[in-house]
């Protein structure tokens, strides 16, 4: 095993430094809010396209993919698969408003088209969210650098956060959007490097690596079943208690639709293009080079099983990892369970590259990480900036005064940032893609609901999407008592119901449908109850699909 040398760790440095001087250099452009939050809307589509993928991909794709196809099989792909649709659907429904109306903040469309509450609730639910997912990609840059270095792993989501969170501050959109281009080369080229030493170090090679894995039922559309320890295909149909091929893709339908018509990283870029035709032009460019990403770096993590497998010997790998001592025992503990399977790949980066290899893979992942943190962190502090400070708390001060509290406000979510990290870590999941697309779901506030709600509909007002928000919290709040076992079987038994019942009360639905569901109910209760006791009269110029005036999309 070859660890990581003092090659390793000049590049690393270097690199690490360069990346972080971006935030400085470019802090000229980002004197203003509008050059600030938008870099003065001069981008083309070409490198917002790829910032937006750089984003999209991050560390979770470097990191957690592998580890799900490592330990699983293709289950949790299924939701990419659904992108060129979603992103089909919304440059005809949402891009042209956005373009139109000359935003800052996804958000402002709700106050327009349902009042200042509904926009201050989906701001909000906005900042959760990504503060969540900002956690979660905080805690996969330590898995690496607990990986390559041994440090203590709380150590290491502090430096990792303190470093990332420098060119936030300072650099604006600007600098998210250059290190997202230069990233979004480095974690391909980090991919391919393993990808090939794996092949070269397999006899056969891919052609060996493709019949193992398929032999071993491991391209299957199915997942671990954790009480047997074995992979299981999934069922095709309709279902809420178990993960089905057609429900996973209704959630990544749902998933890519709420991302683009809600999700401020996206708007956000949407605005900071030069025009029309360059924006509609990113979001293509995204897609093309997010859904085969998504799908090599699940490739990666069947590779990586394959890899340890041929560990052992030839004797001995039918029943591999279940045979004591045969193998690399950390790669059996992070497939069987007693270590977290999110280490697998920085273990083979540190363990199995060559000399300066490793570092030059790891210095790109951890940048990857570096540019999809300062994206989240810079819309956290434009929607809080535009939407809830400027708007509601502190109106009329000048341009520098939101300047400077958006910096703030971007130094109090690295903070939050750091907080959430350290609770990851003691999460216990069967793998984190898992763990993150549960927290996605019971999460994800309604906010697609609202969005359909408003675009495709003439319907609505605040009396009506308040009662929809208040129903889809409280069965939010119902799944997420379900998903942590505060509410058991034997607490409704106790009240006389049957046990079939009373299971079924106790986990009504697969967790990774509660964000369909919430949508569903935002939507069929703010439109229900807006038939019931009408609307009044609004004038909805360019606010629907139906009340288009006809006039040229800026």
């Amino acid at each position: 095993m070859v660890g990581f040398t003092v090659i390793d760790w000049v590049i690393l440095v270097v690199y690490f430094l360069s990346m972080a001087a971006i935030g400085p250099l470019v802090a000229h452009r980002g004197r203003s809010t509008e050059g600030y939050f938008l870099g003065n809307r001069s981008y083309p589509g070409w490198l917002i396209g790829l910032s937006m993928f750089a984003t999209s991909i991050s560390s979770i794709t470097f990191v957690a993919y592998p580890a799900d196809a490592y330990k699983t099989a293709y289950i949790r792909f299924l939701p990419c698969l659904m992108l060129p649709l979603g992103v089909w659907l919304a440059s005809l429904m949402f891009l042209p408003y956005y373009r139109r109306a000359r935003v800052v903040s996804a958000f402002e469309y709700l106050e327009a088209r349902f009042g200042p509450g509904t926009r201050l609730y989906a701001s909000s639910m906005f900042v959760v969210g990504q503060v969540i997912r900002v956690s979660l990609i905080l805690y996969l840059v330590a898995v690496l650098v607990h990986k390559m270095t041994n440090f203590d792993p709380y150590l290491c989501i502090l430096i990792g956060g303190v470093v990332t969170s420098f060119y936030t501050v300072t650099g604006g959109i600007e600098a998210v959007i250059w290190t997202d281009f230069i990233q979004s080369f480095l974690l391909w080229a980090g991919g391919f490097i393993i990808l090939f030493v794996i092949i070269f170090s397999i006899d056969g090679g891919f052609s060996t690596i493709i019949t193992e894995a398929w032999n071993d039922g491991k391209f299957m559309l199915g997942d671990l079943n954790t009480a047997t320890g074995t992979l299981e295909p999934a069922p095709w149909g309709f279902s809420l208690t178990e993960k089905t091929v057609v429900m996973m893709l209704l959630i990544g339908l749902n998933g890519w639709l709420t991302e683009y018509s809600s999700n401020q990283n996206v708007i956000q870029k949407y605005c900071a293009s030069k025009n029309p035709k360059e924006a509609t032009r990113a979001i293509w460019i995204c897609c093309l080079c997010s859904v085969p990403t998504w799908g090599f770096f699940m490739l990666l993590g069947t590779c990586l099983y394959v890899f340890f497998k041929f560990q052992v010997p030839p004797e001995l790998r039918e029943a591999w990892p279940h045979v004591i001592g045969a193998g690399d025992p950390d790669a059996v503990a992070m497939l069987t369970g007693p270590q977290k399977s999110e280490g697998i790949l920085p273990h083979f980066v540190v363990h199995y590259l060559p000399a300066g290899v490793s570092g030059l893979v790891i210095a790109g992942v951890l940048a990857a990480a570096m540019s999809s943190l300062s994206s989240s962190i810079n819309a956290v502090s434009a929607v809080s900036i535009v939407d809830i400070y400027k708007r509601r708390l502190v109106p009329g001060r000048s341009d520098r005064h939101y300047v400077i509290v958006a910096k703030l406000i971007a130094l109090t979510c690295s903070v939050l940032m750091l907080l959430g990290a350290f609770l990851l870590m003691k999460a216990d999941s069967k793998t984190l893609q898992d763990t993150a697309t549960k927290i996605g779901a019971l999460t994800g506030g309604g906010l697609l609901g609202l969005y359909v709600l408003g675009f495709m509909t003439r319907r609505g007002d605040g009396r009506a999407i308040a009662t929809g928000i208040i129903c889809m919290l409280v069965f939010s709040a119902y799944i997420m008592a379900c998903e942590l076992s505060w509410l058991r079987p034997g607490m409704f038994t106790y009240l006389g119901l049957g046990e079939s019942v009373a299971e079924r009360i106790a986990k009504p639905i697969d967790t990774y449908y509660a964000g369909l569901l919430g949508n569903l109910i935002m939507f069929f209760v703010g439109y229900g109850l807006a038939r019931l006791i009408g609307s009044p009269q609004r004038d909805l110029t360019n606010l629907t699909v139906w009340t288009q005036d006809g006039a040229p999309v800026d």
